[in-house]
This record gives C-alpha cells, sequence and structure tokens, in this order.
C-alpha cells in the first residue's frame, strides 16, 4: 500500500512539474541547439580559414570576449589573432588549458546551456581577475578571507542603495506559470538566510517593484533576445534594473529531472545578478555560467562571501 502512495505521488509531482514549461513539446524531441553550430568546428586553430569561424566570433563577442564596435575585420571567417587571444581568456575564465584553439575540452563547455549575462564587459573580465588576486583582501570590503575567492562583481560594482535592503518582485502572471512561483520564492528565501542583509517580498504593483520577473521568447524588447531550447536559458540585470527574464521556450521543472532545466537553481543564480554579483569561475558556485538540464545547485560558500563583501556585511 505504501509503495503504491509513493507511485502516485511520484506521477502527480510529475504532472505538476510538466506543467511548469511554457512549451508543450517532449524534450526527448528537442530541436537543434542554438551553440551546436560549434561542433564542427573543433581542434580550429589560428591561421585557418573555416565556415562557421564568423558564428564562433559572435558567440564570443556575445558574452563580452570579442568586441565588433571596435573593429570589422572579426566579421570573416578567419582564425586570426584576436580571435586566439578571445579563445584564451575564455578557457582562462572556465579554468581550461589555455591553448588559443577550439579543442574537445572547451568545446564541451561552450555548447552548454547558460545565462546571457556576459563573462567580460568593456574587455575586462572580472572571472580572471579575482584568481589573479592574492588571498584574503578583496575590494569593497574589510574583512579578510582566508580563501581564494572566485566570485565577480559587475563593472563599475553597481550595488542598491545603502538601507535599501527589503526589495519587492512582481510576476508577469501573463507569462507566468503559477505552478513556477513557488521555485522563485524559495531562491528569495535563501538568498535572504545565507545573505543576512536582503529580505525580498511578493508585490503587485507593477510600478513600484524593484524586481521584475517574466518568461519571454526570441526578441523581446530588452536587446538580449533569447535564442529557442538551450543556448541562452535566462538573464537578469545589475542593479538597479531589476529585470529577470526566463526563455519560455526552455523545459523547466521543480527539481532534478532529466532534460529539465531546475527553476530554483536558475532563480538563484539570475537573483544574484539582480543583487550584484557577476559570475563566478568556481563550477559548483551558483554564480557559474552554465547549468545542465537535470542539475540543482544551492549556493556556494564563494557566493556569499561575494554578496557579503560587495555589501560590507
Amino acid at each position: 500500500m505504501a509503495q503504491t502512495f509513493l507511485l502516485i505521488a511520484w506521477i502527480s509531482l510529475l504532472f505538476l512539474l510538466l506543467g511548469i514549461p511554457s512549451n508543450s513539446e517532449n524534450p526527448t524531441t528537442r530541436k537543434p541547439q542554438p551553440f551546436g553550430f560549434l561542433n564542427h568546428l573543433q581542434g580550429c586553430k589560428k591561421g585557418e580559414n573555416l565556415a562557421g569561424l564568423r558564428e564562433l566570433k559572435e558567440y564570443l563577442n556575445k558574452f563580452g570576449y570579442l568586441n565588433y564596435n571596435s573593429s570589422k575585420a572579426h566579421d570573416n571567417d578567419d582564425f586570426d589573432d584576436f580571435l586566439e587571444a578571445a579563445m584564451k581568456t575564455y578557457q582562462a575564465n572556465y579554468n581550461l588549458k589555455i591553448t588559443g584553439t577550439l579543442d574537445s575540452e572547451t568545446l564541451s563547455k561552450m555548447v552548454m546551456p547558460r545565462c546571457g549575462v556576459p563573462d567580460v564587459v568593456n574587455g575586462t573580465s572580472s572571472m580572471t581577475k579575482k584568481k589573479n588576486r592574492h588571498h584574503g583582501h578583496h575590494h569593497h570590503s574589510r574583512k579578510k578571507f582566508h580563501t581564494v575567492s572566485h566570485y565577480s562583481f559587475f563593472r563599475g560594482y553597481p550595488r542598491w542603495p545603502v538601507g535599501k535592503t527589503h526589495l519587492t518582485y512582481w510576476f508577469d502572471l501573463g507569462t507566468t506559470h503559477p505552478d513556477a512561483i513557488p521555485a522563485f520564492v524559495g531562491a528569495f528565501d535563501k538568498w535572504t538566510l545565507y545573505s543576512q542583509y536582503f529580505t525580498f517580498e511578493e508585490t503587485l504593483d507593477y510600478e513600484n517593484s524593484d524586481i521584475k520577473i517574466g518568461f519571454e521568447r526570441g526578441e523581446h524588447g530588452d536587446g538580449n533576445s533569447f535564442d529557442g531550447q538551450g543556448g541562452v536559458i535566462a538573464h537578469a540585470f545589475a542593479p538597479t534594473d531589476g529585470r529577470f527574464h526566463c526563455d519560455a521556450d526552455e523545459f523547466w521543472s521543480l527539481g532534478a529531472i532529466a532534460g529539465y532545466y531546475d527553476l530554483e537553481t536558475v532563480a538563484l543564480h539570475e537573483i544574484g545578478h539582480l543583487i550584484g554579483l557577476g559570475h563566478s569561475s568556481i563550477e559548483d558556485a551558483i554564480m557559474y555560467p552554465s547549468i545542465p538540464s537535470g542539475v540543482v545547485k544551492d549556493l556556494h560558500d564563494d557566493d556569499v562571501r561575494g554578496i557579503k563583501a560587495l555589501y560590507n556585511i
């Protein structure tokens, strides 16, 4: 009898989870992944000209490793010095062997679904900047730690104003399934617990809300379009913008289910951006840029140290 009850409970939970994704397709029949074009470029290196390298440059431009605005020379299929330098920066950020080529290990990282927030802003790679510093002292903090920190901040260290510790959040109920809301609430609660600084509260007042959450598809008006299943799965903006968008084309779940992205895990990451954290190079940290499907993560010591350093907690 107990086994039958557990089976029924599990089936009921599964149906609940399947109600969260905005898209009605089966995750076993996924469309081609947005970053899948990288696969045929494996092994390419400086000096080569190969169809598709232009798209690799667009990928690296999107996440800050190249800057099209500074040089039109990047708009071709040549593996030039600029591309090699960008590849080396990417490899340093992700703790990979620095080869400057698209080797198999680098490729496996680049095709992973990820956050849409760039790793490099205005030519500054914050993911490696911290690693190159000595142990202990961190900018904007008088505290000293005896571990190497890998967290990062946005350029200019944007933060919520002093004394602004209670933030309100609003859901776009036209795009957000009711079953998804507990995942966001759980993520906010964890940041409250571990930061010992911020508190969060839902509001129905759109105009005066600090954080605005919704599920969007493709181009949705913020200059950071989504790309369908896989690829970029969510993004959020630095303080005090407050916008937080999930890709409605993804398969979302509450918990670890193969082929689905755990919504609370992704929300924890994006809330980190909303309160001022950049990306971390520690793979176990919630602020690591990539997240595979079927994985649940929690806040890491590096995430907590980062927010405490930023706000002098």
